[in-house]
């Protein structure tokens, strides 16, 4: 017999705590006004009902317009984990909303993005990947790579709707992943070749990249800071999501932001960010704020 259905009080009780969260979220997201992490408030959110809240808003989302084009990986650079206090990597949605592309070229000015909706934001350097078609739990380095169609790179831009950045793993995942907008780089195609392919993937394990405000280095990272590497952030995500009967697969379409290379850094209006990639096919990319 099972122990809960859906008439269950309890369960009642549970999806409208839930829905109250999405209320809020959304509430606070449109008076760009911030709030008390869940998990510091009686009652607490479990990082299983917080992917559900997640659901919930991005339900919502759905009904206002906004499209589902993608998923974001946070805090899968392990150097940050301590800083923040968050221990694993979460996933959040990426919509054509909040997409943005950067054609950046080096003797134009850059684009240009306003951040005055943003609440703290904070700048990441991430590797993005195309997929050409769904990857499945339990795939290896060479099967997943055989499932992306392009790569990219990218900044995303988070943001905390908690004060100070201070939160629990949670928190995160209910509010967004922390996302506020990805901007994408120019997209290379990968080769058919297997002998270029696997050049690629080696590559996606060795580079390095510099981060700079104003022509200034701000931080250095490496490809292996993002769980050795960001195929591997990649695996994690598709283990992950195919461990949890509630959550979508991805899907041929999709783009994966693999999470922040180096520290993510705060932005203010009139810098200017960029980035130096070694040992990886892929442009540098500027972008101004606002």
């Amino acid at each position: 017999m099972p122990l809960s259905s859906p008439s269950d009080p309890a369960d009642t009780t549970a999806s409208q705590h839930r829905q109250s969260i999405a209320d809020e979220l959304m509430s606070a997201t449109a008076q760009r006004r911030q709030i008390r992490p869940y998990t510091s408030r009686p009652g607490g959110l479990t990082l299983a009902d917080a992917y559900l809240v997640a659901d919930e808003v991005c339900n919502r989302r759905r009904l206002r317009g906004e499209v589902p084009v993608g998923r974001k990986i946070g805090f899968t650079n392990r150097q940050i984990w301590a800083e923040y206090e968050v221990w694993a990597p979460i996933w959040g949605t990426v919509y054509n909303s909040t997409l943005h592309l950067l054609h950046d070229q080096p003797h134009e000015s850059p684009a240009r993005f306003d951040v005055a909706h943003l609440r703290e934001p904070r700048i990441e350097p991430e590797i993005v990947f195309g997929l050409g078609q769904a990857p499945r739990a339990g795939m290896n380095a060479d099967e997943l790579m055989d499932c992306i169609a392009w790569v990219a790179h990218g900044f995303e831009l988070v943001q905390s709707i908690y004060p100070g950045w201070k939160f629990a793993a949670a928190d995160t995942v209910a509010a967004f992943g922390l996302h506020g907008a990805l901007w994408l780089g120019p997209r290379t195609e990968l080769p058919s070749d297997t002998a270029a392919r696997s050049r690629w993937q080696s590559a996606l394990e060795q580079f390095e990249i510099e981060l700079l405000c104003d022509g200034e280095v701000a931080d250095r990272g490496r490809a292996s800071h993002v769980l050795d590497g960001p195929l591997h952030a990649l695996r994690h995500l598709v283990d992950l999501l195919g461990a949890d009967p509630a959550a979508a697969s991805l899907q041929a379409g999709e783009l994966i932001s693999t999470g922040t290379l180096t520290r993510a850094l705060p932005v203010h209006a009139g810098q200017t960010w960029s980035t130096r990639l070694h040992g990886l096919d892929l442009p540098g990319l500027r972008l101004a704020i606002a």
